[in-house]
């Protein structure tokens, strides 16, 4: 079972998205804001993050660039949700950008591909 933190300050948001993963196997971690959200990755080391933009305290695109600056996470996957259009005129470290209201379908689909592919990498002997 690989362990996804979703971090969103909308409560509704995060059931609607925790019920979805969790009805495909994922262990979810809840997370409010981007502050929280590095506390519980840290605790429970994700495979995978899901993540709102605006938040407060801390939004999305800045968790993220905090999550890639550990070693630990560097290759972890960062999805980022927004109904704003994706940020631009800063270097994005996220993986993917889906624009709320987004498919859930679409989402689970990438979920599972990059969490597939991180543990396939994470497996693979090491080259001599």
């Amino acid at each position: 079972m690989s362990t996804v933190l979703l971090v969103d300050d909308d409560c509704e948001n995060r059931w609607a998205l925790q019920l979805a993963l969790e009805s495909r196997g994922h262990h979810v971690v809840l997370a409010e804001n981007g502050r929280d959200a590095l506390q519980k990755a840290q605790a429970d080391l994700p495979q995978l993050v899901i993540t709102d933009f605006e938040m407060p305290e801390m939004d999305g695109g800045e968790l993220c660039r905090r999550l890639k600056c550990r070693p630990v996470f560097s290759d972890m996957p960062v999805m980022l949700l927004s109904a704003m259009p994706e940020p631009t005129g800063e270097n994005p470290c996220w993986t993917a950008f889906l624009r709320k209201p987004a498919s859930i379908e679409v989402l689970l689909d990438l979920v599972d591909t990059f969490i597939a592919a991180r543990l396939t990498y994470a497996r693979a002997p090491p080259a001599s």
